[in-house]
């Protein structure tokens, strides 16, 4: 979580206050080895600027390996000189990392840390009856206060971190983390680096900065890349185990709600957007957005060429952005007024651009280069996965819709009757109820107007259904010219009024059609009428069957034998 706008003031407050404060006191009661040494202090600045530039963020915790420097310059030149290079180690970070006004704080915060824990762990070694300079050791004993001091730095420091995450970031941390681990991990080295590096110092001089600074900057190199390796490695790993579940997902909509959350929760991200191109517009519309916030932020369809989005379906090209300054220039409304850092793909399939994917985050750069090679990666998943969501979709359509109307066919309104009254002997659900209506004198149409004013006719009355019955249940084909309607849920007395509804709007409502058979296109009106019957379970059904056919033989008996154009009940 981001530090709040009081929480970055108090911090430089209380760096204005106790810092110089503490740097005075320091310098005048420790008794610093500086005169006759500036070139040595300078040289093992140098040394520790050099280190500097190679830090490893694990979990937001910056690790240096400038601790075994720190230790030989604290036991030699004291505690002041320590401070005041772990200071300056702190300044080149911060420049290495190029962190802009809004995250200024860390100067305060990065300082204020180094001198508790600096302090702490000095009060400890002089505690134990630690000196400065050439030090005895002759006795086994001079070992014990540098343990303490290490052991003291390294729990201050620790806790240091988590008070500072728990009261100003509000974040809650297990007991055991990874960064706790790695810092373990460096302290074990620091100290025989630290302590080996002193010895040299007091007896061969400056020469032993290059017998252990250039090995110690090596190590750290070395360091950084397996950690970058590993971090690479663990998005690929993260990256392939989201291909093979968005593989295993047959809609569209459960491919693109997946892949926002995994790589929201895989990733740094305050905002993501998945943009679909629609070929026969030219534009990209957003299909799916995500905000960490949980806000809605509507964005308006982008042409070829148009923000960052545009840019990247002209180019077919990746780009990364670490700070505003970057991508101010093309933006065109895409981004929050917030966002520094973002990382924006093309969503590829053969070789074609169909859509584009974004990532955005409030920090200043947050993502690596690696990590575009990662999210390019997975948009290449998320393309194959899209195209064969969309072929299951449109296999399942067709295998349960009717190609004329758009409705159910039969054959899958037989599933879901079957499911329905299998609820409804479990006593999951209520009355199970069925309307089955039939378009009167329907070849009489066909005869006067033609089959295809027959058909638009169908259409037209199946678009109505689907408007009257909307959630209330399913509208589906029965064949010809008769419809089934499944409402669970409904009992004998609502599905009679809704019957009556629907035989109203048919009757009264004339259906438009054109005249095939005269040839002239003209656009006529005509009215229908519709018989309709309808049975309700368990009252008048023991199986799903029953319950079909009662309501065939109410409309039948019922209805048409009855002179047509109305409902009718089963009656036993």
């Amino acid at each position: 979580m981001e530090v709040s706008k009081l929480g970055k003031n108090m911090l430089w407050i209380v760096w204005l206050f106790v810092f110089p404060i503490s740097m005075w006191l320091i310098y005048k009661y420790s008794n610093p080895i500086i005169m006759g040494y500036e070139w040595d202090i300078v040289s093992f600045v140098v040394l520790t600027g050099f280190i500097s530039i190679l830090p490893i963020v694990v979990n937001d915790t910056t690790i240096l390996f400038t601790e075994g420097v720190s230790l030989a310059v604290f036991l030699f030149f004291g505690l002041f000189v320590e401070i005041v290079l772990s200071f300056i180690a702190i300044i080149i970070l911060l420049i290495k990392v190029r962190i802009g006004m809004k995250d200024s704080f860390r100067l305060p915060l990065n300082s204020l840390l180094f001198l508790g824990t600096s302090v702490a762990a000095a009060f400890v070694y002089y505690l134990l009856g630690g000196e400065h300079g050439v030090i005895d050791m002759s006795s086994p004993l001079f070992i014990l206060p540098l343990v303490g001091y290490q052991i003291t730095r390294f729990i201050v420091n620790h806790s240091l971190l988590r008070l500072y995450r728990q009261y100003l970031q509000g974040r809650k941390l297990p007991i055991i983390t990874k960064d706790l681990l790695w810092e373990g991990m460096t302290t074990l080295l620091h100290f025989p680096v630290g302590l080996v590096l002193y010895m040299l110092y007091v007896e061969v001089g400056l020469a032993a900065l290059l017998y252990v600074g250039i090995p110690l900057i090596s190590l750290s190199f070395m360091l950084r890349l397996y950690y970058s390796s590993q971090r690479i490695n663990f998005y690929l790993q993260k990256a392939t185990e989201l291909g093979h579940q968005l593989a295993g997902r047959q809609k569209v909509a459960e491919v693109l709600d997946l892949f926002i959350e995994k790589i929201s929760e895989m990733l740094p991200v305050d905002y993501a957007y998945i943009l679909d191109l629609v070929a026969e517009d030219e534009q990209l519309q957003v299909i799916r957005y995500f905000s960490k916030e949980g806000n809605e932020d509507k964005v308006l369809p982008m042409k070829r060429g148009e923000g960052i989005a545009g840019k990247v379906w002209e180019s077919s090209r990746a780009v990364l952005f670490h700070t505003k300054k970057e991508y101010k220039s093309i933006t065109m409304g895409f981004m929050p007024v917030s966002v520094e850092s973002v990382i924006c793909v093309p969503v590829l399939r053969n070789q074609q651009v169909v859509g584009v994917f974004a990532l955005a985050s409030n920090k200043r750069r947050c993502y690596e280069k690696y990590q575009v090679m990662i999210v390019d990666i997975l948009a290449s998943y998320l393309a194959v996965a899209i195209e064969n969501a969309r072929h299951h979709e449109e296999a399942k359509n067709k295998s349960e819709r009717c190609s004329l109307t758009n409705l159910y066919n039969y054959r899958y309104f037989e599933q879901v009757l079957e499911a329905e009254y299998q609820q409804l002997q479990d006593n999951k659900t209520g009355p199970l109820s069925l309307i089955l209506l039939d378009i009167d004198h329907f070849k009489t149409i066909n005869d006067t107007y033609g089959h295809q004013s027959g058909n638009d006719i169908l259409c037209e009355l199946a678009n109505r259904l689907q408007n009257i019955i909307g959630e209330l249940g399913i509208v589906a084909r029965y064949g010809g010219e008769e419809f089934v309607i499944l409402l669970p849920n409904i009992d004998k007395y609502s599905c009679r009024g809704l019957a009556e509804t629907i035989r109203q709007m048919i009757a009264n409502r004339p259906f438009s059609v054109q005249d095939d058979l005269l040839y002239s296109g003209e656009e006529i009106m005509v009215r229908i009428t519709a018989s309709i019957g309808f049975a309700t379970a368990p009252y008048d059904a023991e199986s799903s069957l029953d319950l079909v056919r009662h309501a065939d033989r109410a409309m039948y008996t019922g209805a048409k034998q009855a002179g047509r154009n109305r409902v009718a009940e089963y009656v036993k």
